[in-house]
């Protein structure tokens, strides 16, 4: 183990809460506000001993709203930012998660999840929020959510959120699980020079000329600095391009257009995924999270036993691979869907496959992960039939 300026390397034995930290560390974090809740609390507390050895600053917030505004002050004062929250906090976050997408404001959103609704499991898994990761904030948007399935993966999928949320210029979620993040395995962090970083596009015209909000050729406008000498506004309301309120429909629709297709023209560079035995398989097990490590136990206990089972997982939660799911439906007989909830994941993957392929769920709702038996079952019972539309699509296992 080493340091580069601050950031350590080489190889640890920690939980996926610690390696988000230092994630976010070695990404150029060095803003974070939040408040303590279980079970992400474990981030906040290694941000405050960490963020000041590097330069940084961490402050407890009196809520997770506050903790949200605070964040998108910083990132428009220059620096890298980040909160994590769980799913009450991750709910108190939401009305400001909708002004970082519409003041196009990088920052970077850990929700850790566990059993809901309202104070829930505290201390127990859940993936319940993932359809609030999509629609929790008002109005049209679209977003960008990785899921994390190991401690190595809560490292490299928090510098990934931060790369996105800069090139992209938008918070951006790391939806993580209670499992996950108390899980303890190996964390290699490579060195600062083997990490790719990107870092926000700084305005390339003069000062007089720099409008905060003219898209360039991407989409993506070019972001200054608060401070630097540039004018900006900035406001939740319906902006033109220097950032004044224009309250009408075509502003609106010229405005909220670009924020949707910065995202979906791009999906093909944004969206991860991990595939195994795709090509031969009668039915693919779509999962992610700590929920996509058993399914992948189940898979290998299919395929021992000579069954044609694929297996698909979600490293980027959204944009969801939409085109993806569409030409496997084309080939398989079935998607099985394990998930920690009532098969909110389950609903894309069956709108997707757009009845060329059933959608079956395996769905319970949280404190404990799957069994690979029970998966296993499931993936039994779905071969048997055979054919297609034989199981009524959504029916909870």
């Amino acid at each position: 183990m080493s340091k580069e300026r601050g950031v350590l390397t080489g190889e640890h034995f920690v939980n996926g809460d610690w390696a988000c930290a230092e994630g976010a560390l070695a990404a150029g974090c060095r803003f974070f506000a939040g408040y303590p809740i279980t079970p992400a609390t474990e981030i906040a507390e290694r941000m405050s001993k960490r963020l000041p050895e590097v330069g940084g600053v961490f402050i407890q917030m009196e809520d997770e709203i506050a903790s949200m505004s605070a964040i998108l002050g910083g990132s428009w004062g220059g620096v890298k930012s980040m909160t994590s929250t769980s799913g009450p906090g991750f709910s108190l976050m939401m009305e400001n998660f909708g002004l970082g997408l519409m003041t196009e404001t990088p920052c970077v959103v850990v929700n850790v999840q566990r059993g809901g609704p309202s104070t829930g499991l505290p201390t127990l898994v859940g993936q319940a929020d993932m359809m609030q990761a999509r629609w929790g904030s008002h109005g049209d948007y679209e977003v960008i959510a990785l899921a994390p399935q190991s401690p190595q993966e809560c490292f490299d999928l928090t510098i990934e959120a931060f790369n996105l949320s800069e090139t992209f210029r938008m918070p951006v979620l790391v939806m993580s699980d209670e499992v996950v993040g108390h899980m303890t395995e190996k964390v290699t962090i490579p060195r600062l020079a083997d990490i790719r970083l990107v870092e926000r596009r700084k305005p390339t015209v003069p000062k007089e000329s720099y409008k905060p909000f003219q898209p360039t050729e991407d989409l993506v406008p070019e972001m200054c600095n608060a401070g630097e000498g540039y004018f900006i506004h900035v406001t939740g309301l319906t902006h033109n391009e220097k950032g004044y309120p224009v309250i009408t429909a075509e502003a609106q629709e010229k405005l909220v257009r670009r924020l949707v297709d910065k995202v979906r023209v791009n999906v093909d560079r944004i969206i991860k995924l991990e595939e195994r035995f795709v090509d031969d398989a009668d039915v693919i097990v779509v999962s992610y999270g700590i929920s996509a490590r058993t399914a992948k136990s189940a898979v290998a206990m299919a395929r021992a036993k000579g069954l044609r089972v694929g297996f698909l997982r979600l490293i980027t939660a959204w944009p969801f691979p939409e085109k993806q799911i569409l030409e496997l439906a084309h080939r398989v007989e079935a998607f099985v869907v394990p998930e920690i909830n009532f098969g909110q994941m389950a609903r894309e993957v069956e709108r997707c496959a757009a009845g060329h392929a059933l959608t079956v769920p395996v769905t319970h709702a949280g404190g404990d992960i799957h069994h690979p038996e029970k998966v296993l079952s499931v993936i039994e019972s779905t071969l048997k039939l055979r054919v297609k539309r034989q199981v009524p699509a959504l029916s909870a296992q």
